[in-house]
C-alpha cells in the first residue's frame, strides 16, 4: 500500500517492476531506425518551423537565465533511469491575443508515459513531462470571448489552430499551423508547448483548444479525456453503432500486451472496455497477458483472457489493436468482413497479412485520434452518466507529491494516476 497522503485506489501491481533504461542504453536507442523514423516524422512539414520554434523557447530560456523577467514555477522533469524531479523554470508569459494561461488542477499519466519515463521510448530525455489535464483559466488574451479566468477547461494534448482546413475537418491532430505532431509534453519530437505535470501552462489557441468542464464531472474523472479517453472512444464510435445494428450479439476484443513486463500502461484497453460497455456492446473481451490488469478488467465487468487463449474464442467483428506492434496476430483475430482498429506502436514498420486480410475483407484504420474534435462527445458521455471512467483510475495524489507517486507507477506498472492541485 502507498502510504498517505497519496491515495491508492487499486493496490494490485505488475508482478515483476518494470526497469529503467539508464542513460547509455537509452541514448543506444535513439540511434535506431525506429528513432530516426520518428524524428524524421516530426520535421516531415515545415521543418524551418519546428527548428525555429525550438531555437526560440531555447533562446528565451538563456535570456531568463542570464536577466529573470517573468516569475518562476514548477515543472516535472525526467532523466534517463526514470529520474523525476521538480525543476525551476520561468512561468509563461503573459498571453498572446488568442491565447490563455492555465493552473492545471487535475493532471493524469498517459500510456506512453512510463515508456517515456523508463526511457524505453524514441522520445529523447531529459525532457518535461505530462499531457493529459483538467485546468482553471487563469488569464486570457484580448481576442479571447468565450472564456473566463477561473473556468474549468479541459486542454487537448495535440496543439491546434482550430481555423486551417484540417481543423475545420474534425483533423484536429493534423493542424497545418503548427508543425506536425505537435503536442504538450512530449520534448523535442512534439515540441516544447509546455507540459501538464507544472504549474502553469501556456494554451496557443484558447477558444479553438479548451473545451469547458461540465457541470457536475469530477475534473479527476476527466483528465484523461485529453488524450486517452479520446483515443479509446475513437476506436469505438465510428465502428461499434453499425455492427450492433447489424447484429446486438457482435464482440469487441481489445487486445494490449501479450507479453510481460510491458512498457505501456493499460488505461487505453479499459477505457475502452467501459466505453464499449457504454455505447450498447453485450460483450467485450480484454486480452492482456499481466495478471493485474486482468483483475482490473474482470473489476469493471469485462471478460478478461490471457493473449495465448485468444484462439479459444471466435473471431471478433470489431478488434481493438493496444499491443504496441503485434499488428498481425491482431488481425488474425478478426472475423471476416470485421474492422480492425490500431493504436499504433513506435516500430517503424510491422507484418501484415495482406493475403489473409483480403480473403476475409477485413478493413484495417490505422492512426492517431483527433482529440480536440471528440472532446465533447466523450465529455457529454460522462456527464449524462453513460460512461464512468473513474473505476480505471488506479492512484489519486497531490501534485507535490509528483515525483513519488509517479515513480512509484512507472516502476510499479499502474493503471492510472491522477495528481491534483
Amino acid at each position: 500500500m502507498i502510504p498517505n497522503p497519496i491515495r491508492a485506489i487499486y493496490q494490485e501491481k505488475s508482478a515483476s517492476r518494470l526497469r529503467p533504461r539508464g542513460w547509455l542504453r537509452h541514448y543506444a536507442g535513439l540511434l535506431s531506425l525506429d528513432a530516426g523514423e520518428g524524428m524524421a516524422l516530426a520535421f516531415e512539414r515545415d521543418a524551418r518551423a519546428r527548428l525555429g520554434q525550438t531555437a526560440a523557447v531555447a533562446l528565451r530560456h538563456a535570456r531568463q537565465r542570464r536577466n529573470p523577467t517573468r516569475p518562476r514555477m514548477r515543472s516535472l522533469r525526467v532523466a534517463p533511469g526514470a529520474r523525476l524531479r521538480w525543476q525551476s523554470v520561468p512561468a509563461p508569459p503573459l498571453p498572446a491575443p488568442d491565447a490563455a494561461l492555465v493552473r492545471p488542477i487535475a493532471a493524469s499519466t498517459c500510456d506512453l508515459d512510463c515508456a517515456i519515463a523508463l526511457g524505453a521510448s524514441q522520445f529523447p530525455l531529459p525532457l518535461h513531462l505530462g499531457h493529459e489535464c483538467v485546468a482553471e483559466v487563469l488569464s486570457v488574451g484580448e481576442r479571447v470571448r468565450q472564456l473566463t479566468p477561473g473556468e474549468l477547461v479541459v486542454v487537448p494534448f495535440q496543439v491546434n489552430c482550430g481555423e486551417c482546413r484540417a481543423c475545420r475537418s474534425g483533423h484536429t491532430g493534423n493542424c497545418t499551423s503548427v508543425p506536425p505532431v505537435s503536442m504538450y509534453g512530449m520534448g523535442l519530437v512534439g515540441g516544447l508547448w509546455g507540459n501538464a505535470f507544472a504549474d502553469q501552462l501556456a494554451v496557443p489557441y484558447a477558444e479553438a483548444m479548451l473545451v469547458p468542464l461540465p457541470d457536475g464531472v469530477d475534473p479527476v474523472v476527466a483528465a484523461s479525456v485529453s488524450d486517452n479517453i479520446c483515443d479509446a472512444y475513437r476506436h469505438l464510435a465510428p465502428h461499434l453503432p453499425r455492427l450492433l445494428a447489424e447484429d446486438p450479439d457482435a464482440d469487441v476484443l481489445i487486445v494490449a500486451a501479450t507479453k510481460a513486463p510491458f512498457y505501456f500502461s493499460p488505461s487505453l484497453p479499459l477505457y475502452g472496455g467501459l466505453i464499449a460497455r457504454a455505447l450498447g456492446a453485450r460483450r467485450v473481451r480484454v486480452a492482456d497477458a499481466r495478471p493485474h490488469v486482468r483483475e482490473h478488467a474482470r473489476r469493471l465487468g469485462l471478460e478478461a483472457l490471457h493473449p495465448r487463449e485468444l484462439r479459444s474464442v471466435p473471431r471478433a467483428p470489431l478488434v481493438i489493436d493496444n499491443t504496441g506492434g503485434e499488428l498481425g496476430l491482431v488481425l488474425s483475430r478478426t472475423a471476416p468482413d470485421g474492422v480492425c482498429t490500431s493504436s499504433g506502436g513506435l516500430h517503424r514498420s510491422a507484418r501484415v497479412p495482406m493475403l489473409r486480410m483480403y480473403g476475409r475483407n477485413v478493413t484495417l484504420h490505422l492512426g492517431r485520434t483527433h482529440a480536440r474534435a471528440l472532446m465533447p462527445e466523450v465529455l457529454a458521455l460522462i456527464a449524462a452518466g453513460k460512461l464512468d471512467p473513474g473505476p480505471v483510475i488506479s492512484c489519486v495524489a497531490p501534485l507535490d507529491e509528483a515525483p513519488r507517486a509517479l515513480d512509484e507507477h512507472f516502476r510499479g506498472g499502474g493503471v492510472k494516476t491522477v495528481l491534483t492541485a
